[in-house]
């Protein structure tokens, strides 16, 4: 099915890692994104990892299949502190991981995360961009809107079983991509008219 084919391309982005500035994790309850952040850390893709996200979390509500036990029904303050407690536990040291505590939304986190590598004086010619999987498209947009020099290589990891292979599989999953597709029509609507300005 060819529409079915571009809906998957174009949602569930990914690239070949490369050897980058920063490594970003805009946020969210799932670890997997953390692991697979501290992968390329560990393989020598970047030297700095910025995990964002403020809304507080309890790891108890996530799928067991994303949370490992040790982190079941502990509270973090932050989706960040989260992040950073299993990039921690996977042996990346806390001077690589540089914290945003404060977005509560993807533009968010992607403008936060700016804001905080301006400050810290840190030019990004080439990011990588750990996020889920069926969020790729999304989260790659707003990153690109914030950092339009940037080279960015999407290096996602598969949460919640949705994947490019089987989103088409469950009512759920479709659900959920399918709302990526309008997010990414509605939510740019109005970004896009502000860069026509």
């Amino acid at each position: 099915m060819a529409f079915y084919d571009a809906l998957t391309d174009f949602i569930f982005v990914e690239d070949e890692p490369q050897i980058s500035d920063v490594i970003f994790l805009p946020g969210g309850l799932w670890g997997e994104i953390a692991l697979r952040a501290a992968r390329l850390y560990h393989s020598g893709y970047a030297p700095l990892l910025i995990p964002s996200g403020k809304h507080s979390i309890l790891t108890e509500e996530q799928p067991t299949a994303s949370s490992p036990p040790e982190y079941a029904g502990k509270h973090y303050d932050t989706e960040a502190d989260f992040l950073s407690s299993v990039l921690l536990d996977q042996g990346v040291p806390a001077s690589a991981i540089l914290m945003e505590r404060k977005a509560t939304f993807t533009y968010e986190n992607a403008i936060l995360s700016r804001k905080l590598t301006d400050q810290i004086g840190l030019t990004v010619k080439k990011g990588i961009l750990c996020c889920q999987a069926y969020h790729a498209r999304r989260a790659l947009m707003y990153y690109q809107c914030l950092y339009p020099d940037t080279t960015f290589f999407v290096c996602p990891a598969v949460t919640r079983g949705i994947s490019r292979e089987n989103w088409l599989s469950f009512p759920s999953s479709i659900d959920l991509v399918l709302g990526e597709v309008e997010r990414c029509g509605g939510q740019f609507h109005e970004i896009l008219k502000e860069y026509r300005k």
